[in-house]
């Protein structure tokens, strides 16, 4: 696990619908994050692999609370643009969701992901396009904002 220097990165939605039908949306990974997607995304010990052409990274799921949270530790990665290609290996992502008045809120952290580490502000630029908005007009309007396989969504704004 890469050391703490600095507040990891997090972000929280909240979304009209209940915590069960956000907690399936995440793990629509290609429906909000890339359709590059390979492996599963759904179950404990699944493994996942995520791809923006030389870039990927593979997940496996650690944790799984259906509606509650989910936990995934990065295998390994390939940040092609970074000095550390390596730089998100043993980071991971904690989801947690809750009910709040009819809607749920979602809660996810990239532990290990902070001021500290090169890929900050990138990765941070990355994550509030995926999560903030591809993840929840999927979860809102039923289509989220995917990278394609033949151009990355961060490219068309």
């Amino acid at each position: 696990m890469k050391t703490v220097t600095g507040t990891d990165y997090h972000a929280d939605i909240e979304v009209h619908c209940s915590a069960q039908k956000a907690f399936e949306a995440i793990c629509r990974v290609s429906a909000w994050w890339t359709e590059n997607t390979e492996g599963s995304s759904k179950n404990l010990n699944d493994e996942f692999t995520v791809r923006f052409g030389e870039t990927f990274s593979t997940f496996k799921i650690t944790e799984v609370i259906p509606a509650q949270k989910l936990v995934w530790h990065v295998l390994d990665c390939n940040l092609h643009w970074m000095n550390d290609k390596k730089e998100w290996k043993g980071t991971k992502i904690l989801w947690q969701l809750s009910s709040v008045n009819g809607s749920s809120r979602i809660s996810m952290i990239h532990v290990g992901l902070n001021a500290g580490i090169e890929c900050f502000e990138d990765c941070t630029k990355g994550w509030n396009h995926y999560v903030k908005v591809s993840l929840f007009k999927l979860i809102e309007e039923g289509k989220g904002e995917p990278d394609h396989k033949q151009h990355s969504a961060l490219e068309r704004q």
